[in-house]
C-alpha cells in the first residue's frame, strides 16, 4: 500500500483520522468531564503533527499524481470532519483505477 502516492495518502489519512477521533471522543471528554487537561495537550500535539504530515502528503499526491483540484480540496476539507478521512478513503478505493498514477475524476 505504501508503494504508490495514493497508498501513502490512504495510510496517512487513516492515522490522522484516528488521532482526530481519539482527540474528540476520548481526550476532550477526559478534559471537560474528568478535569484531566493533559490528555488534550498530549493527543492534541500528536494530532497536530499528524495533520501537518497529512497536508504534506496531500500536496505530494496533488503534484505527483496531478490530482484534480476537487480531490485536493476534498482531502483538505475532510480532515476537519469526524470520520471524513474514512469517507475519502472509500472514495479513493472506489475511484482509483488500475493505472498507478491516475484517478478517474
Amino acid at each position: 500500500m505504501l508503494k504508490t502516492p495514493i497508498g501513502k495518502l490512504r495510510v496517512m489519512g487513516f492515522l490522522e483520522g484516528m488521532s482526530f477521533l481519539i482527540l474528540l471522543f476520548i481526550s476532550m471528554p477526559l478534559k471537560y468531564m474528568f478535569d484531566y487537561p493533559e490528555a488534550v495537550s498530549v493527543n492534541g500535539a500528536i494530532h497536530g503533527g499528524l495533520f501537518v504530515i497529512y497536508m504534506a502528503v496531500v500536496a505530494y499526491v496533488t503534484f505527483t499524481v496531478r490530482w484534480p483540484l476537487k480531490w485536493a480540496a476534498g482531502a483538505f476539507v475532510v480532515a476537519f470532519i469526524p470520520f471524513g478521512n474514512f469517507i475519502l478513503d472509500h472514495q479513493l478505493k472506489k475511484n482509483y483505477t488500475s493505472q498507478p498514477d491516475s484517478l478517474t475524476a
